[in-house]
């Protein structure tokens, strides 16, 4: 059965979500349990151990202070001087003040519009390697050293997931450098869908519902999906040139709509032969 327009529009907002950045393996796929190891780690062939990182998507890497006292020298005073000594820093550590600092070579003039919102992501996917064999934590003996290293690491594959996907990258410049938080609780209302698009989105959901048990549905599902596609891109073609030119409420409606898209095509990915409905995926 067909979603009405009000009910769909907040169901696909709340719902919409990036699509899962999967890295390929010989030995196969590697599931979303294991996004938060680096991306050398999940290449090795054999994993006798895994890390957890406490880092959330708005943690900041700090470096881990051991505080040490010692004992004034005079003999006629007991008073004690405190005196802090820190780990030094992770040699060829980034300036982790945000994602775009990280990088340097690949975004050495920052966030748009200073640099374009389109990113080379070969170069970036070379320079993250290139900062993860840097700092590594297996680099490091147990201690504080170890920890700063896989704080960092963390920080660092955080960093290169965002930048490397056009809608994670616009919501975190919107939210981060312009206080616009698209993927928040109340979206539905502050950024609601345009109407030509939740459109669009129904005829979707009411061609699905005509051809998905017939016999041509999996190539009609093809179809849509490489339509889908097509949508996307000129989304992201569209953000670039609003986050280009500091069209700020442009990319915001963009980035709406993408968020759409992208909810859309990973229901057409998650259907399956007999189904007349869209499968809208959700975040963890």
């Amino acid at each position: 059965m067909a979603l009405h327009a009000p009910r769909l529009a907040r169901h696909l907002c709340r719902s919409a979500t990036p699509r899962k950045i999967i890295t390929s393996t010989r030995q196969g796929l590697i599931n979303s349990s294991q996004r938060d190891a680096c991306t050398l780690c999940q290449s090795r062939t054999q994993i006798n151990r895994s890390s957890t990182f406490g880092l959330g998507p708005k943690s900041i890497y700090k470096p881990t202070n051991t505080p040490t006292r010692r004992a004034a020298s005079t003999a006629t005073s007991s008073a004690q001087t405190p005196t802090e000594t820190t780990e030094p820093p992770i040699t060829g550590a980034p300036d982790i003040t945000n994602h775009y600092t990280i990088f340097p070579k690949t975004l050495p003039a920052g966030p748009p519009p200073s640099s374009p919102f389109e990113i080379s992501i070969s170069d970036l996917r070379r320079e993250f390697l290139q900062l993860q064999g840097t700092v590594h934590p297996d680099k490091y003996p147990s201690g504080a050293a170890k920890q700063q290293a896989e704080a960092l690491s963390a920080r660092i594959n955080e960093a290169y997931r965002t930048l490397s996907d056009p809608l994670q990258r616009a919501q975190y410049l919107l939210r981060e450098w312009h206080g616009i938080d698209v993927t928040a609780e109340d979206a539905s209302t502050k950024h609601a869908l345009d109407a030509n698009t939740l459109m669009e989105v129904m005829e979707v959901q009411e061609t699905i519902e005509e051809v998905g048990a017939s016999p041509e549905a999996e190539a009609e599902i093809d179809a849509l999906k490489d339509e889908n596609e097509v949508r996307i891109r000129d989304c992201v073609g569209v953000l670039a040139g609003a986050f280009d030119r500091g069209d700020i409420e442009g990319a915001r409606r963009e980035c709406v709509k993408l968020r759409f898209w992208y909810s859309v095509g990973e229901g057409l990915r998650e259907w399956e032969p007999g189904s007349t409905e869209i499968r809208l995926v959700h975040g963890s």
